[in-house]
């Protein structure tokens, strides 16, 4: 038998301050890259939307005091009506097994994947393997008095962890329990050397060069310094600015 609460009693959520404040100051977009958005999407697609803005309002306002990342779980005081945080937890089901063998086949078989990981950067084709889709792979808890499936609180929590996952996708391995060194070690344990007839790669397929993106150096630094140090050898106002014309359309000549 459920017991009645009136949330009315408890009153507003008290202000924090120096607490985890989101990015984004509005509206229902959250995470600014496609794992964050994903991971929010996976979350949104169990949880109930009421608690969802809820919680998005509490990560705008900071209400996170603070948060632990840790294999397969998040853990975070956020701070509600009461005098005290609650404690709110956020956990995803560790890959292992069959599971995790596939990711690590896939990251095997993909020419450069492992480089990319290694380097921070996490290939969107692992998001069939990272991201949670079903309940069974999400728990979220919490102790505040609301049943919430999330509450407010623990959806906060993971607001933030979208914003965090925008900053530094490799770290849904983590969420996932795989550390990066052992899952290293295990894309590079491959069978005994096969015998090969290319043994300098003369017909191995190498990938097109980048194209780096040309961006004058005038547009990068500082226009309040770069004009302060102009007028050092200027005679007015007028010759800084003509010093500024002349050093852009250098610039622009030498990308032509």
């Amino acid at each position: 038998m459920n017991t009645y609460i009136d949330f009315s009693e408890f009153g507003d959520r008290r202000p924090v301050r120096g607490g985890v404040r989101a990015r984004s100051r509005r509206g229902a977009a959250f995470a600014r890259t496609w794992w964050g958005r994903s991971f929010l999407e996976s979350v949104e697609h169990v949880a109930d939307a009421g608690r969802l803005a809820r919680g998005r309002s509490y990560a705008r306002t900071g209400q996170v005091v603070n948060y632990r990342l840790e294999p397969g779980i998040v853990s975070a005081e956020v701070q509600g009506s009461q005098p005290r945080p609650f404690i709110s937890v956020l956990a995803l089901r560790q890959l292992r097994d069959d599971r995790l063998e596939e990711l690590v086949d896939l990251v095997r078989a993909t020419p450069g994947m492992l480089g990319e990981i290694a380097a921070g950067t996490l290939p969107r084709a692992l998001g069939p393997l990272l991201l949670p889709t079903t309940v069974s792979e999400l728990d979220f808890s919490c102790s505040c008095p609301d049943s919430g499936w999330p509450c407010k609180h623990t959806a906060a929590v993971c607001y933030v962890i979208a914003e965090r996952l925008d900053e530094r996708p490799s770290e849904l391995l983590t969420l996932r329990g795989i550390e990066l060194d052992a899952l290293i070690g295990s894309v590079q344990r491959i069978g005994p050397p096969t015998e090969s007839t290319d043994l300098y790669g003369d017909d191995a397929a190498l990938p097109n060069l980048p194209e780096p993106e040309f961006s004058p150096a005038p547009d990068d630094l500082d226009a309040v310094l770069l004009r302060q140090a102009l007028r050092m050898t200027a005679e007015d106002e007028q010759s800084v600015a003509a010093a500024l014309r002349q050093l852009r359309a250098l610039y622009r000549s030498s990308s032509t």
